[in-house]
């Protein structure tokens, strides 16, 4: 009999998006003709940029053509034009970070599950609480202790390093989903310390980075000293240029982060994450990263940054109800995401339930991202314009009341 990985069963049953699915479908069986808007997942609904479609389809076109026709990419880590491409975007706000180092992939999601494979399993994780579900569930199944470290209403939902826990690895997110909240430079550089002295590396998820317009605010981890001797950081296009359906993102391991084996020899962990990669992933299509090449073009940039703007002005429009209706929340500015304190002490499920059936707007119950998440609500500036200024509309109406 085949031994399973046991480490499943101290999973949560379910996964917090499925929850949400099997509410919407037993509400829509019994109300199939209710007009539902959705602002919970985080997808996007703008298309790609004109100048990605038509780098995609040129590259198509050459895919066909025997001379130019390209299989398995060599190195695994993508094509040095992209490569370069995303290095230059790193310089364009500061950050360093050469083109070797920086790993295509098909995306942030992947990535924060897949960086494990290369820690050992026992490790001391430490996560922020609330948390993007990934975080947890990856640690769990590789049979790790997780630990917390608390955002809440009081520090901002900016979790900052614990004084009484000794981690191995730790998750920032930042914008943080589900919280919407940014990190300062010097709260990322408490944070680098933290992790130098501990000898622990940080996971840092920077997938909304492009949301950012405040330009005191770190956008990559590498804006901070030290990071590059601690900090993976792992990024996506999904929400920077629509590529949800797509699936394009990159991961940065800096050369620069050392660790000791068992025997005590020193360890390039790029080296491990090269090797895992070259095992089990056969890299992102060439279309697709020619189209990612072109997000990263003058054209490209102003193109992406169009659509950027239009969803801030959804999260405008969300944030401007919540201020109405005296509503506290973080989020919105420099995030797609805007986390609302669930109004009358409801819990964040009793208010998911209560917006479905009483006005069909659908969100995200923050304590499906944690203990600390219970009273709280993620809605997103996914959506298009018409349909958030009629759930803006519907919650005024409903909480007026």
């Amino acid at each position: 009999m085949a031994k399973l990985n046991e480490n499943f069963f101290n999973l949560k049953k379910n996964y917090l998006f499925i929850d949400i699915a099997k509410r919407i479908k037993a509400y829509t069986a019994e109300h199939p003709d209710a007009k539902l808007i959705r602002m919970g997942i985080g997808d996007v609904t703008q298309p790609l940029a004109p100048v990605v479609v038509e780098a995609m389809e040129k590259a198509c076109r050459e895919m066909g053509v025997k001379e130019t026709f390209r299989g398995y990419e060599d190195s695994g880590a993508g094509y040095d034009f992209l490569r370069d491409a995303v290095s230059d975007y790193y310089k364009s706000f500061g950050a360093d970070v050469p083109a070797g180092e920086i790993h295509i992939s098909d995306g942030a999601k992947s990535d924060c599950g897949n960086i494990i494979d290369i820690f050992g399993e026992g490790n001391v994780v430490l996560v922020t609480d609330p948390a993007y579900p990934v975080y947890v569930d990856s640690n769990v199944m590789s049979g790790n202790s997780v630990l917390y470290a608390d955002s809440n209403e009081e520090n901002g939902f900016a979790a900052m390093p614990p004084k009484d826990i000794k981690a191995d690895l730790i998750y920032l997110c930042s914008p943080n989903n589900p919280t919407g909240s940014v990190y300062t430079k010097a709260q990322l550089k408490e944070w680098v310390d933290y992790a130098l002295s501990n000898d622990a590396i940080i996971i840092f998820d920077a997938a909304y980075e492009a949301f950012i317009t405040d330009a005191e605010l770190p956008r990559s981890i590498y804006q901070i000293e030290g990071a590059r001797k601690c900090a993976i950081e792992i990024c996506s296009l999904s929400k920077t240029a629509g590529f949800t359906g797509t699936r394009c993102g990159y991961t940065v391991v800096p050369e620069d982060i050392i660790q000791k084996n068992s025997k005590g020899e020193d360890v390039k962990i790029a080296d491990l994450w090269n090797r895992r990669q070259g095992s089990k992933f056969n890299g992102v299509s060439y279309p697709v990263q020619r189209g990612a090449e072109a997000v990263f073009t003058p054209e490209g940039q102003k193109q992406t940054k169009a659509t950027i703007a239009y969803y801030q002005e959804n999260a405008r429009m969300i944030a401007a109800t919540c201020d109405e209706l005296g509503i506290s929340y973080t989020g919105g500015i420099n995030s797609p995401y805007i986390w609302l304190k669930c109004p009358d002490g409801m819990g964040s499920w009793d208010f998911f339930d209560y917006l479905l059936n009483e006005i069909q707007v659908v969100g995200t119950p923050g304590a499906g991202f944690g203990k600390n998440g219970d009273g709280w609500f993620r809605l997103t500036a996914f959506g298009t314009h018409e349909a958030t200024a009629e759930a803006m509309e519907r919650l005024k109406g409903l909480l007026k009341k």
